[in-house]
Formats: C-alpha cells, sequence, structure tokens
C-alpha cells in the first residue's frame, strides 16, 4: 500500500523582545491572523500538489503586503528616511538560488529573488542594477507610499532622539520567512527583510546572504532565519544547520538550537524555522519571542508568537 505523499511549511514574521504584558490581546489576535492567512496560503499550494518554491513564495507574499511586519509594505527605514528590501530563495532540489538587496520600487521582493534565480545568470543583484533586473522582467513597481507607514516612520524619529547608536537595536520588528517540503519530497526557503531601522552605509544582513539567512538542500533541510543579521552572517548559521543534520545525524531542532547557541554565545540573537526531508518542522529562538507558524499535511496547524508558546 503506497504511502500518502507528506508536505510541511513553517512560517515566521521575525524574533525579538516581545512580551504577552507589552502585547493588547487585540494587536496579538491581529498578528495571529496574519501568519494565519500567510501560512494557509503556502500551505493551499503545497495541498493541492504544488512546488515547495511556490508555497514560499505565497507565503511570503502576504507577509511583505502586510504593513505589521518589517518586509516590503512596512519596511523600516533607513537613517535616511528610506525603505531599502532585502530578499533571497532557494531551491533545495538544485540548489538554484537568487538574492536582491537595497531595492527601493518593487511592490514583492521575493519574487525578485526568484526571477533573478530562474531568469538571469547571477544569483545575487543589487541596488539599481537589482531595479533595472525586476523591470525588464516586467515586475510590479510601488512607490516609496507604498512601503512607508507611520509607525516606522516614528521608530525612525525615536532613534535619531534617542541618538542611541548607527541603527536600532531593540526594535526588531520582523524580517519574514518560510520553509517548505512539498509532496516530491523537494524543499524550498525564503527571507525578505527592510533590514534594521536608522541602517546607514548600504548596510545588508543576513537575509539575502544565501548560506547566512537563508538555505535549502533536499539532501538535509530547509532554513529562513531573523534577529541580529551581523552574527548570523559570521556563524554561516542556515547552511550550518543543514550541514549538522547532513554530516551529523541531528535532528532539525537539535541543529537549530544548537547553531542558535553559537549565535548566543557572539552575543548575537534571533530565531531560525527549518523544515527537514521527513517533514519535521522546528522553531529555535533565544529571544522573548518569534512570529511563527506550521501547518502540514498531518493536520497540524499552528500559529505562535512569544517563546512560552
Amino acid at each position: 500500500m503506497m504511502k500518502e505523499p507528506i508536505w510541511s511549511i513553517a512560517i515566521h514574521g521575525g524574533a525579538g523582545t516581545m512580551s504577552r504584558d507589552r502585547m493588547s490581546e487585540q494587536l496579538q489576535a491581529e498578528y495571529e491572523a496574519a501568519l494565519g492567512a500567510a501560512l494557509d496560503a503556502g500551505a493551499a499550494v503545497l495541498a493541492s500538489g504544488g512546488s515547495a518554491l511556490d508555497a514560499v513564495e505565497a507565503a511570503i507574499v502576504l507577509l511583505e503586503d502586510d504593513p505589521r511586519f518589517n518586509a516590503g509594505r512596512g519596511a523600516v527605514f533607513t537613517y535616511e528616511g528610506v525603505n531599502e528590501l532585502d530578499a533571497s530563495i532557494m531551491d533545495g532540489s538544485d540548489r538554484s538560488a537568487g538574492a536582491i538587496a537595497g531595492v527601493t520600487m518593487v511592490k514583492n521582493p521575493i519574487r525578485l529573488a526568484r526571477a533573478v534565480m530562474e531568469k538571469s545568470p547571477h544569483v545575487f543583484l543589487s541596488r539599481e542594477g537589482a531595479e533595472e533586473f525586476a523591470r525588464e522582467q516586467e515586475l510590479e513597481q510601488a512607490g516609496p507610499e507604498w512601503f512607508a507607514t507611520p509607525e516606522r516612520r516614528r521608530q525612525l524619529d525615536e532613534l535619531k532622539e534617542r541618538q542611541v547608536s548607527w541603527f536600532d537595536v531593540d526594535l526588531k520588528y520582523g524580517t519574514v520567512g518560510a520553509v517548505a517540503l512539498d509532496s516530491q519530497g523537494h524543499l524550498a526557503a525564503g527571507t525578505s527583510t527592510g533590514g534594521l531601522t536608522g541602517k546607514r552605509w548600504g548596510r545588508i544582513g543576513d537575509s539575502p546572504l544565501i548560506g547566512a539567512g537563508n538555505y535549502a538542500d533536499d539532501r538535509s533541510c530547509a532554513v529562513s532565519a531573523t534577529g541580529a543579521g551581523e552574527f548570523f552572517i559570521r556563524a554561516n548559521v542556515a547552511s550550518q544547520i543543514c550541514t549538522r543534520m547532513r554530516l551529523l545525524g541531528e535532528s532539525a531542532q537539535q541543529a537549530a538550537d544548537t547553531v542558535i547557541a553559537e549565535v548566543g554565545g557572539l552575543g548575537g540573537d534571533g530565531g531560525v524555522i527549518v523544515v527537514a526531508p521527513d517533514g519535521e518542522t522546528a522553531f529555535s529562538m533565544n529571544t522573548s519571542g518569534m512570529y511563527r507558524g506550521r501547518a502540514s499535511s498531518e493536520g497540524l496547524r499552528e500559529v505562535a508568537i512569544f517563546s512560552e508558546g
């Protein structure tokens, strides 16, 4: 008797300082609904036999369009008052990948990252070149007014008033990401972000960097990360998790916990979502919360915000 095909998906909307006493029940419900909508969009693709890549893109597009999250619409401002967007996507079946950084006019950066992967000879495009390629591919454009929101402007103004740093280390409102296993046994991962409030000098974090903030390999796992990008780059977080699973035989949870502990040891914080070839999903974080959710062909469906569940 043949086994039914399995599929699995996990999403995140960023990790950071989150506590129940600082979040109203209404706001919590709004975030859970937004996460649920993105999760359901990705799950619907997988349930109908669609690809992991399509599922990852479908989930992330909804999160990019939601101003609650720091990606696409609602991205944070640079120090100069611009919304600069980074994204990456990776196909675990052949380890093809696409990434973009510093774009300002592309409505859905994850779609541009996928176009780079599928329709260019390159892996990583940035700034004006990436914008030019997006126009050539006829991807939907959007002006500054689409991305900018009053809350993100307030955060930048607050940072400048406090004069705390070159960029904000406290206001980690959400990079977004998704990882998926499809019924054909293929994995994919995607990550999208507006970076850090008040970032300067064209700073790029881990989200568009293959191996750091994003990685997928059918032999081991798919990972999307969120948190203090500089530390995730130094620890090569996403590929390290996959390597531990492939070469050491660790479970998704073991590998994720070990690598996040390494990030903490360096002084960084954040979290990851992971999916394995058998459909196992894992969350790991060293923060008080991470917007997250997961669903599977086995009937699992859950969303959560705080680290304790």
